[in-house]
C-alpha cells in the first residue's frame, strides 16, 4: 500500500495539469488532500508502537529490490506532510487557479512522501534531485527578474550539493554492496569505522546543507525569501521541506551510528541559531525575517538533538512539529498582510489588529508558539529539549531563545499603532479560505501547549511529563527573556540601525556558497578523522 503514498500524489498532478475546468479543479485538489490526510491517518495508526508497515516493490525479498518502510518517525512525517498540504491547498483555493500550481504542488507533495518512505539511498538521490526542480520552479513562479535569480541560485547550489550525496552513497556501495538503509546499518556496524569517514563526510555535508546549518544557510533566504514565490510555497519550504533534511539526518546517523560527532553538530547547531537570529533582526523584508528566523529554529532543534537525552531527543522532535504549524502559519498571515498594505517592507506596516483581526491573532498565536510562551506549543518543546542540559547549555539555549523573542517583539510592531500607507476601503480583502486555514495553522499552536503531554504520546509513542516545579521555572526564565528582550531592543537593536544595514548586505553567492561546501567537508573530514 505505501507505493501509493508516492503514486497517487504525482499521477493526481498529471491529471489536474491535463484537466481545463478550473473550477472543478478547485474542488478536486480538495477532495484529494482530504483523501490523503484520512489515508496517512491510517498509516499513522497502522504504525504506532512496534509497528511497521513494509512494502517491497517487484516482491523482492531481502535487499536486492526497492523497499518502502514506515515506521512510528516515519509516519509522524507523513501525516505532517499530508495535512500541512490539506490546509495550504485550502489557502490557495482562491489565490491561484493556474494548472502548473497544482501540478507542482502535488508533485512536490509525493516527492517528499517519497523521501520519508524509501530505504533505498539512491531513491532519496532521485527525489530528492527531483524536488530540487520542483521547488526552483516554484520559486521561479511569478517569473520577475528577482525570482529567476534566486530559483537559478537554489537550483545550482542543490545540484553541486547532491554530487556529494552520490559520491557518498557510491562509497557506501562500493563497501557494502547494498543500498538499502538497513542492510548498510547491519554492514556499517560490523566494520571498521575508519573505512567510512569520507562518505559520513560526503553524506552529511549534504544534508548540512538541506538543513540550512553554518555556513551552508545562504541558499535558504533566496529561496524562502524570494518575492515571485507564492507565500503558500514559502510556507511549505520553511513549515515542510526543509524538515526532509533533519529527518535524513536522523537516519543516516542511525546508519553511521559509529562515528558520533555529537560535539560537531552541537557546536555546528549553536552557531546556527545565533546567526539565524541575528540575520533576521537586520532584516526590514517580511519575508525574509521569516525565513531567517527558520534557520535559528532549525540550528535550535540540531542542538538539541545532539544532546541525545530521552527528553531533549523528543522535545526536538515535538519542536519540529511545533515549527511547522508556527512558521507555516506565519508565512501564510505574511501574505495576506503583503496583499493588505503592498508592501513587504515592516517599518510601513502597522495597525494589523486593527485591519484583519482574524490575520492578527493567528500570526501572534504563531509567533508566541515559536519563542515558547506558555501554554503554547513552544514551551512544552523547549522545556523538554532543555530537560537534559546541564547549566551551560541551559544558558546557551536560553540565550538562543532571547534572540527568538528578539526577532519577534519586531515583528509584533506590524500589530500595533496606524501605518503611513493609505490603504483606503478598497485595500485587497484576504478571503475566507486564506483566514480560515491561517487561524486554524494558529490555534494549534496554542493546542499544543495546552496539551502537549497527551500528544506527544500521542505521536511518539513516550509518556513524559511535566513538572509543575520545572515548568513553573522555565515561565519565569521566559519572563525575564521578554523583559530582558525588550529593554535590549528599545535601547540597542533600535539604535543601532547603521550596524544592522551593514550586517543585512551580507549575501553569500554562488561562489561563496560552493567554498562554503568544501571548508565544512574539509572540517567535518578531519574532525571525524581525529575522532
Amino acid at each position: 500500500m505505501l507505493t501509493y503514498f508516492v503514486m497517487a500524489p504525482i499521477l493526481m498532478a498529471v491529471f489536474l495539469y491535463l484537466f481545463f475546468f478550473a473550477k472543478i479543479t478547485r474542488i478536486i485538489v480538495i477532495v484529494a488532500q482530504i483523501a490523503l490526510l484520512c489515508a496517512a491517518c491510517y498509516l499513522f495508526f497502522l504504525s504506532r508502537g512496534e509497528n511497521v508497515v513494509v512494502t517491497n516493490i517487484g516482491n523482492y525479498d531481502g535487499f536486492l529490490g526497492i523497499t518502502l518502510m514506515s515506521d512510528p518517525l516515519t509516519s509522524v512525517f507523513v501525516l505532517l506532510t499530508a495535512f500541512l498540504f490539506l490546509l495550504v491547498t485550502i489557502y490557495s483555493f482562491f489565490e491561484n487557479d493556474s494548472r502548473l500550481f497544482w501540478f507542482l504542488m502535488f508533485l512536490w507533495q509525493g516527492l517528499l512522501i517519497g523521501v520519508f518512505l524509501t530505504r533505498d539511498l539512491f531513491n532519496i538521490f532521485v527525489l530528492k534531485e527531483v524536488a530540487t526542480v520542483v521547488v526552483a520552479v516554484l520559486i521561479m513562479f511569478e517569473r520577475d527578474k528577482r525570482s529567476m535569480y534566486d530559483g537559478i541560485i537554489y537550483l545550482m547550489v542543490n545540484i553541486v550539493v547532491m554530487q556529494f550525496y552520490l559520491f557518498g552513497i557510491g562509497y557506501v556501495y562500493k563497501i557494502t554492496g547494498v543500498l538499502d538503509m538497513y542492510a548498510a546499518t547491519q554492514r556499517i556496524g560490523a566494520m571498521d569505522g575508519a573505512q567510512f569517514f569520507l562518505p559520513y563526510a560526503l553524506i552529511m555535508t549534504f544534508i548540512a546543507l538541506k538543513c540550512a546549518l553554518v555556513p551552508l544557510y545562504g541558499w535558504l533566504p533566496k529561496a524562502h525569501g524570494t518575492p515571485g514565490a507564492p507565500f503558500s510555497v514559502s510556507a511549505m519550504l520553511s513549515g515542510l521541506h526543509i524538515k526532509s533534511g533533519l529527518y535524513l539526518f536522523l537516519r543516516f546517523q542511525d546508519i553511521f551510528q559509529g562515528i558520533a560527532l555529537t560535539e560537531f553538530f552541537l557546536v555546528v547547531g549553536i552557531l546556527t541559531a545565533i546567526v539565524g537570529f541575528v540575520m533576521a533582526l537586520a532584516q526590514t523584508d517580511i519575508k525574509l525575517i521569516l525565513a531567517y528566523s527558520t534557520i535559528a529554529q532549525i540550528g535550535l532543534i540540531m542542538t538539541s538533538l545532539n544532546i541525545y537525552g530521552p527528553y531533549s531527543y523528543t522535545g526536538s522532535l515535538y519542536h519540529i512539529v511545533n515549527h511547522a504549524m508556527s512558521k507555516s502559519a506565519l508565512f501564510l498571515s505574511a501574505g495576506m498582510i503583503v496583499k493588505v498594505y503592498g508592501t513587504r517592507d515592516i517599518t510601513k506596516i502597522r495597525g494589523v489588529l486593527r485591519q484583519n483581526p482574524v490575520v492578527g491573532v493567528a500570526a501572534i498565536m504563531a509567533g508566541l508558539g515559536i519563542i515558547g510562551a506558555p501554554m503554547f506549543g513552544g514551551s512544552i518543546s523547549k522545556y523538554f529539549m532543555m530537560a537534559d542540559v546541564d547549566w551551560l547549555l541551559t544558558s546557551v539555549m536560553v540565550f538562543i531563545n532571547l534572540g527568538t523573542i528578539l526577532v519577534f517583539i519586531k515583528f509584533s510592531q506590524i500589530f500595533f499603532g496606524r501605518s503611513g500607507l493609505e490603504l483606503g476601503d478598497d485595500a485587497a480583502k484576504p478571503d475566507g479560505c486564506q483566514q480560515t486555514s491561517t487561524f486554524v495553522l494558529g490555534l494549534l499552536c496554542l493546542v499544543l501547549g495546552i496539551f502537549g503531554e497527551v500528544i506527544i504520546g500521542f505521536l511518539f509513542g513516550t509518556q513524559l511529563d511535566v513538572s509543575l516545579a520545572g515548568y513553573l521555572e522555565k515561565i519565569a526564565i521566559f519572563a525575564v527573556s521578554l523583559v530582558a528582550g525588550y529593554c535590549i531592543f528599545r535601547w540597542f537593536v533600535k539604535g543601532s540601525n547603521a550596524l544592522l544595514a551593514n550586517i543585512r548586505k551580507i549575501d553569500l553567492g554562488f561562489r561563496e556558497m560552493c567554498i562554503s561546501m568544501g571548508v565544512f567537508f574539509a572540517a567535518l573530514l578531519i574532525v571525524v578523522s581525529l575522532s
